[in-house]
């Protein structure tokens, strides 16, 4: 069946049309994260129609989807997982961003849903050029555009009546960890902390090419910005630890895995080497959480980050052995134990916020 993939999802209809007939047989895979995704009860999402919206009830928790035209123009997919029961509020509102090449459609769910069961409303959006929403397929012309993007919709989720007061929190995952720390700094005033997961602050060494050659591809970039050449290893094998789980990871059909596109790879470097000169501008609180044996970006630069970060509220979970990818690629003992441990931290800080008079 994966065979049958089409190669070319560089434009979201088609990106959309697999996505559909894929959903089934995501939901089957045997992810520890992925058994606790259900479908949504055999509510079509409707991209082929004008519907733009899907909702589904049911084991404690309320999904929504939607596609939202955002004031560039750009249709972006949205999902939000909340506490279930129409009078249920939550206990602070968490705002994921995803990482590279990724979706908020496959493993993340599972993730969200035990949120949600924990009491937390989640909300999570496709970049544009990824996953279900507008673009061309991998393409980032510029990381301060789709922050901007990112922030605007986040923005919108928090100013609706029923989660004003409520708090709120980031929670960025590999190139989700720069853009959170992105919007952090955009924002340095709205949010009430920030979980971030092996977050692209710096690339590991062997993932930069050599200085001859990045200065040939900085020249090339700005003839063909959207040309895939840029070298790469078998990102799914450098982080995944499983290797069951590596196998899985080919059920993401909508992910990108193609070739990096030029100009997207030297935004993501640009934006590394900026963030690592802002560290200690980060003044939100922190659980930042990294694989110490994480050879995609460099888990040194996490420890500088809790270093360097201006806030006295921050803590760095560190997992031996451990790869990049901490919520899709590792044994089902370590996913439970981080996904326990980003629970925990955000439980504490809400018993804190509850006790104050």
């Amino acid at each position: 069946m994966l065979s049958d993939t089409p190669t070319n999802l560089d434009n979201v209809s088609e990106r959309r049309r697999v996505r559909e007939a894929f959903k089934e047989i995501q939901h089957q895979i045997d992810h520890c994260l992925m058994k606790t995704v259900l479908n949504l009860s055999g509510v079509s999402f409707g991209f082929t129609d004008p519907v733009r919206r899907a909702e589904d009830r049911g084991e404690g928790k309320k999904i929504v989807q939607s596609i939202e035209v955002n004031s560039r123009g750009l249709e972006i997919f949205s999902k939000s997982w909340l506490p279930g029961g129409n009078s249920a509020t939550p206990k602070a509102l968490v705002f994921y961003c995803h990482g590279y090449g990724e979706t908020c459609t496959f493993v993340f769910e599972g993730v969200a849903r035990k949120l949600a069961l924990s009491g937390y409303g989640v909300f999570a959006l496709d970049y544009p050029g990824f996953g279900l929403s507008q673009g061309l397929h991998g393409y980032i012309p510029s990381l301060d555009l789709l922050t901007s993007d990112v922030a605007e919709h986040f923005s919108k989720v928090r100013d609706k009546p029923e989660h004003r007061g409520l708090r709120s929190y980031l929670f960025g995952q590999s190139l989700g960890g720069a853009v959170a720390l992105k919007v952090h700094l955009k924002q340095p005033n709205d949010w009430d902390g920030a979980i971030l997961v092996a977050p692209m602050v710096k690339f590991a060494e062997n993932m930069v090419p050599n200085w001859i050659l990045l200065k040939i591809l900085i020249g090339v970039a700005h003839l063909f910005p959207k040309l895939k050449i840029v070298p790469h290893q078998n990102f799914v094998k450098m982080a995944f630890r499983d290797p069951k789980k590596r196998d899985l990871a080919a059920y993401n059909v909508i992910a990108y895995k193609d070739t990096a596109r030029l100009w997207t790879a030297l935004e993501c470097l640009r934006t590394t080497q900026e963030l690592e000169r802002c560290l200690h501008k980060v003044a939100l609180p922190l659980l930042i959480l990294h694989g110490e044996a994480d050879v995609v970006t460099d888990p040194s630069v996490s420890k500088a980050l809790y270093e360097k970060a201006s806030c006295q509220d921050k803590k760095l979970r560190l997992y031996g052995d451990a790869y990049h990818s901490l919520l899709e690629g590792e044994t089902d003992e370590v996913i439970s134990t981080v996904v326990g441990d980003i629970i925990s931290w955000l439980d504490h800080r809400h018993a804190v916020e509850f006790s104050k008079p």
